[in-house]
């Protein structure tokens, strides 16, 4: 067994939290710039929708290989540390080069080339991640100490998408730069930098013990094979576990519904409050997405850690939710042209939807992982996680499709000046409705998720008593 028991140092809680400020800059950041290709390179919506889903499913079928190769790697630095450390270089350089896009090449070519590079960064992205979300698994057996660990994580991981909405006040001023495609192609560089540091940091501070002599799984291309076939049973079994696959369905509705409408904030802000003029719109779509991101940061999280304790994961994950969804119907009303201050009052509602999203179910994941080591006798951090990601992976890429479909449902033509009525109408139904569904579906799968605290901890006790066995050897 490789979880470390009990309590862990608030020094290897931040080392965690920052990897997971790189974890989620990224995907922040590229989803700022991906309006650019629409807005400022004239990418129509079915290459938007194509670049946010071919490289997405790639990453999903990576996931599980790479949580295969992690779990049962053996080296002096343990499971996990030469992987996230390998992944926050691939990632970084991959993201710089990625957007390196110039209007005079056109936009096919830009297509495809920001269509291969996006391959390169989700490699990387997969190679860091899995082994990574696999670390803060295996950091501690307790049942409210894996909340405080997710919760750290993610307090200072939020901190990317207060940070990564000011990206567009920069782009969009020209007193920064000339037009927003020459911002992307610089910021890209400060950005790609900066994560690739950040990522490194749980490789280089989080402490793990060696696995030269435990009995895993080889990794020989002799075994490719028999390795596949053990992904595939792994990815079975692990899906098999009841409660687990709860709570794979219910982020996979949440989560990715919420992605196929995120960037439509930005177009209904500009084009519906501000009748299409991104210079006027000012600051405004900044503020949603970084407001949104401190009422997380600083009230939703704290929140969701105390409602965890005191009324149970569970009941917490359900009302937090309940409140996202008022959120989503308080927004059909202020989204009000003329006066864009009003929407602030649904963000505190909003932000607790994505905000305790991912604090509670990674939580969560890891008490179902000690149910997996009693019923098998096996440690499979990097599968399960990889598994988990790979249902939010492949629903993100569901959802970059769906955005693109939908833009061109509803008749949103990025070339115009203005909107039409119905356009505006449309991403505005689906902007607050979709959500809302997804939320309703999420909420009826958890409804009988049983992993309490009472049996995390009966789960818990046998597990130890297990261990303290002594083992049994045979005469031969």
């Amino acid at each position: 067994m490789s979880t470390t028991t009990g309590k862990v140092s608030f020094g290897q809680k931040v080392a965690f939290g920052i990897g997971m400020l790189a974890n989620q800059m990224f995907p922040a950041v590229l989803g700022i710039f991906m309006v650019v290709l629409v807005q400022d390179l004239g990418f129509p919506g079915w290459m938007w929708g194509i670049l946010f889903f071919l490289p997405r499913v790639f990453d999903s079928i990576t996931d599980p290989i790479m949580g295969f190769i992690s779990d049962n790697t053996r080296s002096r630095w343990g499971r996990r540390r030469q992987y996230v450390m390998l992944g926050a270089v691939i990632m970084g350089v991959s993201f710089i080069i990625m957007w390196q896009l110039y209007r005079e090449n056109g936009i096919n070519y830009n297509f495809t080339y920001f269509l291969l590079w996006s391959f390169a960064f989700y490699l990387g992205l997969t190679i860091f991640s899995v082994p990574y979300v696999a670390m803060g698994y295996e950091m501690s057996n307790d049942f409210h100490e894996r909340t405080n660990i997710m919760a750290i994580a993610q307090w200072i991981g939020q901190w990317a998408w207060v940070i990564a909405p000011w990206f567009w006040v920069i782009m969009y001023d020209q007193g920064w730069f000339e037009s927003a495609d020459v911002a992307t192609r610089e910021l890209a560089i400060y950005v790609g930098v900066v994560c690739m540091l950040f990522a490194m940091v749980p490789a280089i501070f989080i402490k793990s013990k060696s696995t030269l002599n435990e009995d895993y799984s080889p990794l020989t291309l002799k075994n490719t094979g028999k390795s596949l076939k053990e992904i595939l049973r792994g990815f079975k079994e692990a899906f098999e576990v009841v409660p687990f696959r709860k709570l794979c369905i219910a982020t996979f509705f949440i989560f990715n519904a919420f992605n196929t409408i995120a960037a439509f904030s930005f177009f209904i802000i500009v084009y519906y409050l501000f009748n299409g003029d991104a210079g006027a719109a000012g600051i405004w779509p900044t503020l949603f997405g970084s407001l949104g991101a401190l009422v997380t940061t600083f009230v939703v999280i704290p929140i969701v850690a105390r409602m965890s304790k005191t009324m149970g994961k569970k009941r917490a994950f359900v009302l937090s939710q309940g409140l996202s969804i008022v959120g989503y119907i308080l927004l059909w009303f202020l989204f009000v042209p003329g006066k864009p201050y009003m929407f602030v009052f649904a963000l505190p509602f909003f932000s607790f939807g994505i905000g305790s999203l991912f604090t509670l179910m990674m939580s969560m994941t890891a008490d179902v992982l000690d149910l997996d080591e009693l019923n098998t006798g096996k440690r499979r951090e990097g599968i399960f996680g990889a598994i988990y990601w790979w249902m939010v992976k492949f629903g993100f890429a569901i959802a970059g499709l769906l955005s693109g479909a939908i833009l061109s449902v509803v008749g949103f033509d990025p070339n115009a000046a203005t909107q039409t009525e119905g356009a505006i109408l449309g991403l505005r139904a689906f902007y607050s409705g979709l959500p809302i569904l997804g939320t309703l579906i999420a909420i009826y799968v958890m409804r009988d998720y049983d992993v309490t605290e009472e049996r995390s901890n009966e789960i818990r006790a046998e597990l130890d008593k297990r261990a303290a066995r002594p083992e049994v050897i045979s005469p031969s």
